[in-house]
């Protein structure tokens, strides 16, 4: 097989004729990813029937998932940056294709789980290292639109997930939805091998070894904190506070770790700039927004205006649908514009969008709702594709993989906070400890309360954006 390593320049960079198939290569491996987290959703209820399992059992499909890629996600991407970003990429994609065929082999539910894990670890290299390679594919002045298609493909895993596999199932079986990626995997493997530009072999001053101390530390913390946010049944008992105390602990072990490390995972000279925390900042508080939508958002439709299942989920998928048409624009903006300013007012549209879901769905019903995601979710997709380009365009290139990670890491982390917190925030405002037996009229309360909580989170986002980019005196 002839691979990349004979197209590229001696830059490492790769010629014009070979952009479009790099670019593949990666909307692909996102692909894969985003569709690994929504896909296995629609399937919880025949597992729970296959396996005669409770859905606390059977939810662990998804959850092994998501906590392999949050808990790995910058460990992989500083192991790219040491060992090679395509050599990395090329092993996460080998193994999320054989980690998918366990998944479909799996005789017994904690296989499967065990097996999920381990497509999440694939998944987790394959999000942390793809955005790395924009800026080794494409020109300088469109990597905006390049990041957008990403941005555009990983809405477009998302969207697809619960309707693609629900047919794939009734046609095919559960089976069938983890197989159907080793295919897509191969391909993907193929073409990142052949236009993919090659890891260069000049020395890096910082490479004394992987922090394998502070990359366990990192990840027992961030286990710790997901598992409190996500552990029983919505209540926050024992088990919840004793795992937020460990993750606490766990954080003032890593940074002190971090301090004295040699070679450490994570630079803590990095916070000092406002720009970069302050990216990262907004990127958990937008996904805490996004993901109240995916957890208020069912309640409302079905119990408030009285749609079925069907229909609630034809609604709910305009959101990702138009996430997905809005992502490759979003990053052509961002190349015209420049990021600061897409930055603001992706957020500013966000808010407008977030004060329309609190009022527009009460007056107008699924009008309403509609034309409040039309406006939150193109808001999103400015705001990731400019804070992307933000973080990514002036890191050194050996350091792409973790920050990247980062990146990544706290979009994570705003999800499963959202999941939690404006979970319990949306219960306070329907004033009922048990969403599922709460009247409409309370069920309406609370998405008003939620989604002004929601813009509150996203004025706080401009504020910070506002700080981070005023000029210091």
């Amino acid at each position: 097989m002839t691979s990349c390593t004979n197209d590229a320049t001696e830059d490492g960079a790769i010629p014009a004729s070979s952009v479009r198939w790099a670019l593949a290569a990666l909307c692909l491996s996102m692909l894969l990813s985003s569709l690994g987290t929504s896909v296995a959703n629609v399937a919880l209820p025949t597992l729970a029937k296959v396996f005669a399992a409770p859905f606390q059992q059977v939810q662990w499909v998804v959850l092994s998932y998501l906590l392999a890629i949050t808990i790995l996600i910058v460990g992989v991407g500083r192991l790219g940056d040491i060992a090679g970003r395509r050599r990395v990429l090329l092993a996460g994609l080998l193994v999320f294709a054989a980690a998918s065929a366990l998944c479909g082999l799996a005789p017994s539910l904690w296989w499967l789980v065990a097996a999920r894990a381990a497509q999440g670890l694939g998944a987790a290299i394959l999000m942390a290292l793809t955005m790395t390679f924009v800026f080794e594919t494409v020109q300088r002045e469109r990597t905006g639109r390049a990041i957008g298609l990403l941005g555009a493909m990983s809405a477009i895993g998302t969207a697809l997930g619960p309707s693609l596999g629900g047919i794939v199932i009734a046609w095919f079986g559960w089976r069938a939805i983890f197989l159907a990626n080793i295919p897509l995997g191969l391909l993907a493997y193929f073409l990142a091998h052949r236009f993919l530009p090659v890891d260069g072999d000049s020395p890096k001053t910082d490479r004394l070894g992987f922090d394998a101390l502070g990359t366990l530390l990192l990840a027992g913390t961030l286990a710790a904190y997901a598992l409190a946010t996500t552990a029983g049944r919505g209540d926050f008992g024992t088990l919840n506070a004793t795992l937020l105390m460990a993750a606490l602990t766990g954080i003032v072990l890593f940074f002190l770790t971090e301090a004295k490390a040699a070679s450490p995972l994570i630079r803590l000279t990095a916070f000092r700039d406002s720009k970069f925390s302050a990216s990262l900042a907004m990127n958990a508080l937008v996904s805490t927004i996004m993901m109240a939508t995916l957890v208020v958002s069912p309640f409302y439709l079905s119990r408030v205006l009285g749609l079925d299942a069907a229909l609630v989920g034809m609604v709910m998928s305009i959101g990702p649908l138009v996430s997905a048409l809005s992502g490759a624009p979003a990053g052509r903006v961002v190349d015209r514009l420049g990021a600061p300013v897409v930055v603001i007012a992706g957020l500013i549209e966000m808010t407008v969008g977030a004060v329309a879901l609190s009022v527009l769905p009460a007056m107008f019903g699924i009008a309403g709702y509609i034309a409040a995601i039309a406006v939150l979710t193109p808001g999103y997709q400015l705001f990731q594709a400019a804070n992307n380009t933000a973080v990514m365009m002036d890191i050194p290139a050996d350091r792409r993989g973790v920050v990247s990670g980062l990146l990544s890491l706290s979009r994570n982390l705003g999800l499963i906070t959202g999941a939690s917190v404006m979970g319990a925030v949306f219960a306070f405002g329907a004033m009922t400890a048990d969403i599922t037996t709460a009247p409409p009229e309370a069920v309406a309360t609370g998405m008003q309360f939620t989604f002004a909580v929601a813009a509150a989170l996203s004025a706080t986002a401009i504020a910070i954006a506002a700080l981070a980019t005023r000029p210091s005196s």
